[in-house]
């Protein structure tokens, strides 16, 4: 509650019952500010080359897991790159042992056929069957 004074004589003061929202909206604009400045932060950040496709774009899951193959022949899965050796337990813990989960494989165009085989038969070996190839969407083929 607020007093308003009163101009006059008397001291008695009486009472506002006005809602006051600049608190309310100081609080929602450090919010936005907050919420602007982390989201790009929450996205994936390899740089990577991909192919174009004029496919139609599937909807995406909640979580996709990506695993990206760069121009290097390095292959990361998120933003953390791991080593092919260690790739069956690095992948279990990303997917939480689903065997069942949709793997996104992103490739550089600049790697060969055969080092994108690899990497599906290293994901095919361990027990992961669902593997979506990523590219650039609705972009025009070269």
């Amino acid at each position: 509650m607020a007093g308003k004074i009163k101009e006059g004589i008397g001291d008695d003061l009486e009472e506002n019952s006005e809602i006051n929202v600049t608190p309310f909206i100081d609080v929602m604009l450090v919010l936005l500010i907050i919420f602007m400045v982390a989201a790009p932060l929450a996205t994936v950040d390899i740089n990577v080359d991909l192919p174009s496709s004029v496919a139609q774009p599937t909807p995406r899951e909640d979580k996709p897991v990506f695993m990206t193959l760069k121009k290097d022949l390095t292959v990361s899965i998120g933003n953390g790159e791991i080593a092919r050796d260690n790739f069956g337990p690095a992948l279990d813990a990303v997917t939480e042992g689903n065997k069942d989960a949709r793997i996104l494989l992103r490739a550089d165009k600049a790697v060969d056929y055969g080092s994108v085989m690899d990497v599906m038969n290293l994901l095919r070996g361990a027990g992961y069957g669902k593997i979506a190839l990523v590219g650039l969407e609705g972009a025009p083929a070269q």
